[in-house]
């Protein structure tokens, strides 16, 4: 199968050796996503405010691959301090509805530019 390279201007730009998704298939993969403002792509202040972000950037760039986020099988969320993991499921919410993704969530030592939290996700289309 072919590979599609998804890009997007509304969410922030690749910053090493990767593409923003890649769609083969039905089944899109989604990079990892930091809380970077796209326009900017200076990393937000706090972890609230990057946890919005984190999703937003997710939702940007499921939409550019033809889905959105209800089209999420897998989710994965890594954080520096696992403290934080209840305030994700509490802004999940507002990015999510039953059925919920399966996910893991990771503690991490680091993250890029020190960020606070990631998250990636595999889309499957259609389903």
């Amino acid at each position: 199968m072919a590979r599609t390279i998804v890009s997007t201007a509304a969410a922030p730009a690749a910053i090493g050796t990767y593409s923003q998704a890649v769609k083969v298939g039905d089944t899109v993969y989604l990079s990892g996503q930091i809380g970077l403002d796209p326009v900017s792509m200076d990393l937000l202040e706090g972890i609230d405010a990057q946890i919005v972000r984190v999703f937003d950037n997710l939702k940007a760039v499921a939409e550019a691959s033809g889905g959105s986020l209800a089209d999420v099988v897998k989710l994965n969320v890594f954080l520096t301090d696992l403290a934080h993991f209840a305030k994700v499921n509490e802004v999940m919410k507002s990015y999510f509805c039953e059925p919920f993704p399966a996910r893991a969530a990771v503690g991490v030592a680091a993250l890029p530019r020190n960020a606070l939290v990631e998250a990636d996700a595999v889309l499957v289309l259609g389903g």
